[in-house]
């Protein structure tokens, strides 16, 4: 009985120092602390250990004045570490706790950035470069007087020419394989949807050449069909 007392004594005592010395080692570090720390990980290259110190102050010092800072810093150094998902996760967060943040044009202009380094070849699936072009237009649409706006502006027409590029690419396998019809739609979608992109003329002679096959089969159908109503009618 005395050595179970005991040993409910001593686990007790454990658990309260344990205790006090976690409230010892959070109340270690004031905010500022915690934002130099942060911001010398994040110069050296250590952004798992920035985004450890960012996050910290973040969770315990919400009202700080820096907390906004450590929300950014958290989305570029998952940007830094090339995953995306994650960064585009935090500055989207970034935005919508802080919409009239002076670095929220930044925040949008790189939601846009994670989504274009992931454009990839034209016979690709081209969903990030959609995803980037409508973020760029909203970047361009609301941050005009941003200085980003010229190099967005450059981003956005290589997320055109790509989704451009994987249309032709599109159309012109429908072409090669004989599907005339899918072909034809593709050529006539990509002079529609993108204009002025250079590839009007290609898609303009393959048009011509779509049409011509279509009435070619079209015709030999027709033919095909008095040929077998002839043989049936013959006495």
């Amino acid at each position: 009985m005395k050595i179970r007392i005991c040993l409910v004594i001593w686990t007790s005592l454990f658990l309260f120092t344990s205790g006090c010395s976690w409230f010892e080692t959070r109340e270690e570090k004031t905010a500022e602390e915690l934002r130099v720390e942060g911001l010398e990980e994040y110069e050296k290259g250590n952004y798992q250990k920035a985004i450890k110190a960012f996050e910290d102050l973040k969770d315990w010092y919400p009202f700080s004045k820096h907390a906004a800072l450590a929300e950014l810093k958290i989305a570029d150094a998952y940007f830094h570490m090339e995953e995306y998902e994650d960064a585009v996760f935090a500055y989207e967060n970034f935005e919508n706790l802080h919409p009239r943040n002076e670095k929220t044009p930044y925040a949008v202009y790189q939601i846009a950035k994670c989504y274009y380094i992931q454009v990839d070849s034209v016979d690709r699936d081209q969903t990030p470069a959609q995803k980037a072009l409508d973020t760029y237009n909203r970047f361009i649409k609301y941050y005009p007087e941003s200085i980003l706006i010229p190099q967005a502006i450059e981003e956005k027409d290589q997320c055109i020419k790509s989704l451009v590029g994987n249309e032709l690419y599109v159309a012109l396998f429908y072409y090669k394989t004989e599907n005339y019809k899918a072909a034809l739609h593709r050529f006539r979608s990509l002079i529609s949807d993108y204009p002025d992109v250079g590839m009007h003329k290609e898609a303009l002679a393959h048009i011509t050449l779509c049409e011509n096959a279509l009435q070619k089969m079209e015709a030999e159908n027709k033919e095909a069909k008095e040929e077998t109503g002839s043989h049936t009618t013959a006495p």
